[in-house]
């Protein structure tokens, strides 16, 4: 579901103004699985939706399979459609590479964040502890 949401903010003109209406997995078993999530931007007056099919991935069940029903498909989708309209596999495929350089982006924002926030934390100790 959050996959599907981070290709639909590579897609829309103003990402930071999507406000989610809803999300709903469908899960078809070997024909796949489609997320549809709805949503609002800027700019458009009506309610929009974006549906992604993604791909039944699995050769047997497993343990994990059957603890995480939705692990048998494919992480990326197969399909993408916005407002109805599909996007091309070339589309997508940049869609897919803009939304994990994204996520790769924020993990390393936060792991930069945690590092000045634990050397922040160290100056003060050391400032505190010097019986000044």
């Amino acid at each position: 579901m959050s996959f599907c949401k981070a290709l639909v903010t590579t897609q829309v003109g103003s990402p930071g103004s999507i406000r989610w209406t809803g999300v709903e997995t469908k899960p078809r078993g070997h024909s796949g699985l489609t997320v549809q999530v709805g949503f609002e931007s800027d700019g458009v007056s009506r309610p929009r939706q974006a549906t992604c099919h993604y791909r039944y991935n699995a050769v047997e069940d497993t343990a994990l399979t059957l603890s995480d029903p939705l692990s048998v498909y494919s992480t990326s989708p197969e399909t993408m459609t916005i407002d109805g309209e599909s996007l091309s596999r070339p589309a997508l495929a940049e869609a897919v590479k803009q939304a994990m350089i994204a996520h790769g982006k924020a993990i390393i924002d936060r792991a930069q964040q945690g590092i000045e926030d634990a050397a922040a934390m160290a100056r003060d100790r050391l400032g505190s502890g010097s019986g000044n």
